[in-house]
């Protein structure tokens, strides 16, 4: 996809059929950049794939914002706390939203795809580690300043340890996910499956010795290893996803029944924490590092991925909900780096007003969550202001492309001039998530993307090459591009 600001609209009126929220008739700007990014989208893309990714990015982002909170502490500083720790009854949330093993199985996915249709290995390499790393300066330079700032001002080390901590902590996970992208080439020689159970198993040994009784506290150490082990088998699922493992709903529901199954009697009879969040003050989390029943859960939860993502793809259809999924994607790796950030920059604003309820108030007030809630909508927007300024700086940094448009009908493709050369030699590699026509058994039996492309054009579309959405400036490029900013 190209950057959001080559995707804005033009002003002015549409002059094309617009398409409502959902279904029904609607105008002006939100009508024609949904128009704008439907058309730019290949009738092969898997959009229920992207719809996933969007719905996981969503859930950490969510949850993570709920179960981040900032304690009073004697001497005017702050601590880290969490609700989680003095209202359980929430710990339902973080079965909800936390989705992790989503994120990394639909990024294995994405790789091996992507490693397939890209000749090189060092060149496939440079180009994922550039878009993952690219983004992390800004980050650093940011909180650079913050801390030497709050520093200057007087603010207490604790505080600004507390506050600087959460909005740094996504940094984990994009070590752990560099390390397996660097790996995913010699992933591929591998057989997918043998790969996850191998790593199953290693956690499984790592949790043994980690939790036998009367051992010695350094083995405790050993639980540093799952964090590549524990997210290594939704990641090594997704590669064999990629290579047609996983087509039965049958293997889908396995998934899920036995991971839930696995999940719960670990919880119920060995111990392990309920909550698949970390809890501040508890002597296990589930999640840094991954134990036995996180991977139990993340099995669970890639099982109930493959079987929503057909009737995810359906809901994709619909332009405006396409659009919104697509936008996310196309900013996932601004989201995900960011998110923890606006959090912490509100709370760093707030911090001369006091105790404010929900942002710099102990967790433990019943009301707090209600509260947190109500600070959602301010953060949200610090997040928009943050990814809408990264859209700009790579604009800025690329230039802005000249969009062409491509016709989705192959024959069509077949017969453009020689200027369309590079749409007429297929759609361009971008190194991330970029999809191929469905294939395996969805491929045998045919696709709604399979069947729209066997109809043609949709109504309105110009001839190949001389296709314009309605209300905007510039030609529209027939390859969604979503993975320059994704994961």
């Amino acid at each position: 996809m190209a950057d959001l600001e080559a995707l804005r609209p033009a002003t002015g009126p549409a002059t094309g059929p617009a398409t409502g929220w959902a279904d029904g008739p609607a105008t002006g700007w939100a009508a024609r950049w949904a128009d704008r990014i439907e058309a730019s989208t290949p009738a092969g893309r898997d959009r229920g794939v992207d719809a996933l990714r969007a719905l996981a990015i969503c859930g950490v982002v969510l949850g993570h914002w709920l179960v981040t909170a900032w304690a009073p502490a004697p001497g005017g500083k702050l601590v880290i706390s969490s609700p989680l720790a003095h209202l359980p009854a929430f710990t339902p949330l973080s079965w909800v939203l936390q989705t992790l093993a989503v994120f990394f199985f639909v990024g294995g996915y994405a790789a091996a795809r992507s490693l397939r249709s890209t000749p090189g290995v060092r060149a496939w390499l440079r180009s994922r580690a550039a878009r993952l790393l690219r983004p992390v300066m800004p980050l650093l330079l940011v909180w650079a300043g913050i801390v030497a700032g709050l520093t200057l001002h007087g603010t207490p080390w604790t505080t600004v340890r507390a506050l600087a901590l959460p909005a740094l902590a996504p940094l984990w996970f994009l070590a752990v996910f560099a390390a397996l992208t660097a790996a995913t080439p010699l992933l591929a020689r591998l057989r997918p499956g043998v790969t996850a159970a191998s790593a199953a198993a290693v956690v499984l040994a790592v949790d043994a010795a980690r939790f036998w009784p009367g051992g010695p506290a350094w083995l405790d150490r050993l639980g540093w290893v799952n964090l590549a082990a524990g997210w290594l088998v939704p990641y090594a699922l997704g590669m064999g996803w990629a290579g047609g493992m996983l087509a039965s709903r049958r293997a889908a529901g396995a998934l899920l029944a036995g991971g839930a199954a696995g999940a719960v009697l670990l919880v119920a009879a060995a111990g392990y924490p309920a909550s698949m969040v970390g809890v501040t003050g508890a002597e296990v989390s589930n999640l840094s590092p991954p134990t036995l029943a996180a991977v139990c859960f993340g099995l669970a939860q890639v099982g109930l991925a493959l079987l929503v993502r057909g009737r995810l793809a359906r809901l994709m259809r619909r332009p405006r909900l396409w659009t919104v999924i697509a936008l996310v994607n196309l900013s996932a790796m601004t989201v995900f780096l960011w998110h923890q950030t606006a959090l912490s920059v509100t709370a760093v604003a707030a911090l001369r007003f006091g105790d404010v309820p929900g942002l710099l108030s102990s967790p433990a007030d019943p009301g707090w969550l209600a509260h947190r809630l109500g600070w959602l909508a301010v953060v949200t927007a610090l997040l928009a202001l943050a990814g809408t300024a990264g859209a700009g700086l790579r604009a800025v940094r690329r230039g802005r492309p000249r969009l062409r448009a491509a016709h989705r009908d192959p024959a069509a493709r077949r017969t453009r001039t020689p200027h369309a050369g590079r749409t007429a030699q297929g759609p361009p590699r971008t190194g991330g998530t970029a999809q191929e026509p469905p294939h395996g058994a969805e491929a045998a039996h045919g696709s709604p993307r399979a069947a729209e492309a066997a109809q043609g054009p949709p109504h309105g579309a110009g001839s190949a090459g001389d296709r314009r959405v309605p209300g905007f400036t510039t030609r529209c490029h027939h390859h969604l591009d979503v993975p320059a900013d994704s994961l």
